[in-house]
């Protein structure tokens, strides 16, 4: 499957191109001057920083919008999270090194001492809204990192809430040097690239709340097993039906008060029905509190429903080829959506599910997963129970899927199995290009 790779390295090059524009403007700007004495290159360094350091904060902001669709070319919204990732700890790096370059820069000249670079009097609006921009960016983006641990999600959600301020002060900050470019580019380079960062940090905290939610009543709860529920979603109004593919998710927000836990709170969900359907359903595991809670919940309350997203697997035309599915535990949803929406549509697919689980009882949908392989035509499904046959091996991969090295793979599940299956395929000699997972990451 070679376009949807295609397509997400070009989506990530043009990114990295459009965070090197400044940079080529600024390199513009440059003379003879700014390279005569190691002062000058110091200060030329943290300038060049200070640019390139913006331009990717401001690109990782638009990358965080997280607009429906925006993130298909990418393939997926967590590849999209990979390049914000990437662009949010990259800024960092670099606004951390833009004061300590200047103020090394003043040190070699002999103008002033570095602390007095740094730590002007407090009427320096200019370098205090620049530190105050460092401090907030250091803040919201340290739990972002594994050094500290996981993250709550909702606290993490509200001390993200800082990039919108950071950003903010970052501009006053560069608009009131407006140094680094030749003449006029400094207003008009900067004031696009803060369309798009402001623009994005709007769509998230303030317009995706009324434009890009869709209101839903909970018209059925059917329980699984004894900690999975799927939930039934009628939408409010039948025009604003949702669009989207087998295998995408959701972000769901329940409204209903008397939940122990999650009220107010989004978090992803994959749409376990078939997209030919008027509702929508989604499966829901007992994973902490919030999900804990919703297994609870009563038919005729509300949520809202924020998406699609996700491009795991390829759209129509994409491609033709067999395919080995690989799933785990709740990790099953998004196949369950594809069989569904295949015998909806009485097609036939070259198809092998491995179904990995601990025993027979934590097989979700087990009796309709053998209907369906059943009903489409060239479909096989394989369980493979953990306290029989320990952890999933190359062996029964190659044995159970014998033409494995003709097959894209997809996987989805628990990461310790996600790894691990990876790990044989590479091992095996498949190519990273045929192997295809779902993660889902903070964001």
């Amino acid at each position: 499957m070679r376009r949807p790779m295609i397509s997400a390295r070009l989506a990530r090059g043009l990114v990295w191109a459009l965070a090197l524009v400044p940079v080529v403007f600024f390199s513009i700007g440059l003379g003879a001057k700014d390279f005569s004495s190691a002062s000058s290159i110091l200060n030329t360094l943290g300038r060049l920083t200070g640019v390139l350091g913006l331009a990717l904060l401001l690109l990782a902001a638009a990358l965080s919008a997280r607009v429906p669709g925006f993130d298909q070319p990418f393939g997926g919204l967590t590849k999209l999270w990979h390049t914000h990732h990437l662009f949010g700890a990259a800024a960092l790096l670099m606004l951390l090194a833009h004061p300590l370059l200047l103020a090394l820069a003043s040190a070699t000249h002999g103008h002033q001492l570095p602390v007095k670079v740094l730590f002007p009097p407090l009427s320096d609006t200019a370098t205090w809204s620049g530190w105050a921009a460092l401090l907030l960016m250091m803040v919201f983006l340290a739990p972002s990192f594994s050094f500290f641990g996981s993250p709550m999600y909702e606290r993490w959600k509200r001390i993200h809430a800082l990039a919108g301020p950071a950003i903010i002060l970052a501009l006053v900050h560069t608009f009131l040097f407006s140094r680094t470019m030749p003449v006029n580019l400094d207003t008009a380079i900067w004031t696009l690239f803060a369309l798009l960062g402001v623009g994005a940090v709007a769509w998230r905290l303030i317009f995706s709340r009324r434009a890009g939610r869709v209101t839903h009543t909970i018209v059925d709860v059917q329980a699984v097993a004894n900690n999975v529920v799927e939930l039934t979603l009628q939408p409010a109004r039948p025009e604003r039906r949702l669009n989207y593919q087998a295998g995408n998710f959701v972000y769901m927000t329940p409204l209903d008060k008397s939940l122990a836990a999650g009220h107010g709170e989004e978090h992803p969900y994959t749409l376990s029905s078939s997209p030919t359907e008027p509702n929508l359903r989604i499966a829901i595991k007992d994973l902490g509190d919030a999900s804990r809670a919703i297994q609870s919940v009563t038919p005729g309350t509300t949520v809202k429903i924020e998406g699609p997203y996700g491009r795991f697997f390829p759209t129509s035309g994409e491609t033709s080829s067999p395919e080995l599915w690989v799933a785990g535990g709740i990790g099953i949803t998004p196949f369950l959506a594809r069989l569904r929406h295949l015998r909806a549509l009485k097609q036939a697919a070259d198809i092998h599910l491995i179904y990995a689980v601990q025993d027979e009882a934590r097989a979700l949908y087990a009796d309709e997963l053998r209907e369906l392989a059943n009903a489409i035509p060239d479909t096989r499904l394989t369980f493979h129970y953990f306290y029989k046959e320990g952890p999933i091996s190359a062996d029964f991969l190659t044995t159970t899927c014998p033409d494995l090295d003709q097959r894209e793979v997809f996987i989805c599940g628990p990461l310790p199995l996600n790894k691990l299956v990876q790990e044989h395929l590479r091992r095996i000699g498949l190519p990273y290009s045929r192997i295809h997972t779902e993660e889902f990451e903070l964001l």
